[in-house]
This record gives C-alpha cells, structure tokens and sequence, in this order.
C-alpha cells in the first residue's frame, strides 16, 4: 500500500485495491481528494444502520462533508440504532461515481462546530435548521476505510474495465482493521 502526502505536509490515507467480482480489477489509481470532490458536492448521502435486533437499516440523509468527517442529524430510526450499534456506512447516490465511507457515528456536542456545520447545512439545502433545536442527535462519521470508483455507463460490458479505478482507502488510526 502506499501512503499518499499532500503538498501542506498532512497524510493523506493508504491507497489499496479492493477485492471485487472474486478478484482485483485494473490497478488503485483514484486519489483521495477524488473522493473528497464528491463527498463535498453532494446533495443526498444514504446511510446504514443496524437496528438492535441486528437487521439492517438504510435511508436517505442529507448532511455536509466537512474536514474528512460527514455531519448529520437525523430524528428518525437511524438514531436509536446508533446508540447501540455506532457503526455505519455512508454512501453516494451514484452507481457511476461511486464513493462508500464506514465508519463509526460519534456524537457531536461542541456547539461551535454544530453551528458551523449547520450553518453550511441551511446554505446548502436552502433550509432553515436551528443548531440549538435539532430533530435528532448531531453526529460525526469519521472514515476508517473507503472505498471509490467511476465508469461511463456506456462502457460496461463483460470485457470492461469501468471498474478498473475502483481504490480502496485505508485511514491511519484504523490501519490495523480488516476489511475487504
């Protein structure tokens, strides 16, 4: 794996290829800041949740990506499912340009930061959230790994290398993970 450095000094995350339709496809070529673009200009996030019982839960969410977290707030059945299973995965609606976070959903209470956020929250949704009068919990999901490709739609085929680009991006507090 190689560890990507940007010109500021930071890290970025180790590139890796995922394992994909029973083997590797292409070579690992999509930089983190690829993935970032994405995260960034997108409108509708869908996140999933595991309920008590262990069954799975998935829905829409809007949210805002901000310095290498996703933010959001949800009153729906997304928040007591975190409460006992923080672990979740956020993901794009795109099936062409595709960025997947997993991650684990921390509870956000510095107030300065929900202001912030929500305030890129109502500029971008064209909405009117009050930070100290959310629906639901306000929560942070910091990536432990991603995962990200893109094809043209018109190139799939069998003999395709659409998914030649797919990387995988490992975060360095979570290198010791595994995961496919």
């Amino acid at each position: 794996m190689e560890v990507q450095t940007d010109p500021g000094g930071g890290s970025d995350p180790e590139v890796s290829q995922p394992r994909m339709y029973g083997g590797y496809i292409g070579s690992a070529k999509l930089p983190w800041t690829w993935a970032t673009e994405r995260l960034t200009g997108a409108r509708n996030y869908w996140i999933a949740t595991t309920r008590p019982d262990g069954k799975p839960h998935s829905r829409p969410e809007w949210g805002v990506w901000l310095d290498n977290a996703f933010y959001f707030s949800t009153g729906s059945l997304a928040a007591p499912n975190l409460v006992t299973r923080p672990a979740i995965t956020v993901h794009l609606e795109s099936g062409s340009q595709v960025v997947i976070i997993e991650g684990v959903a921390e509870p956000v209470s510095d107030i300065v930061l929900v202001e912030q956020v929500v305030s890129l929250h109502n500029q971008k949704y064209n909405w009117n959230l009050d930070p100290h009068n959310l629906p639901g919990p306000f929560y942070a999901v910091r990536p432990q790994v991603a995962f990200g490709w893109h094809f043209d739609e018109s190139e799939l085929n069998p003999e395709s290398t659409g998914l030649g680009t797919a990387t995988r991006w490992r975060f360095k507090q979570y290198t010791n993970n595994s995961h496919s």
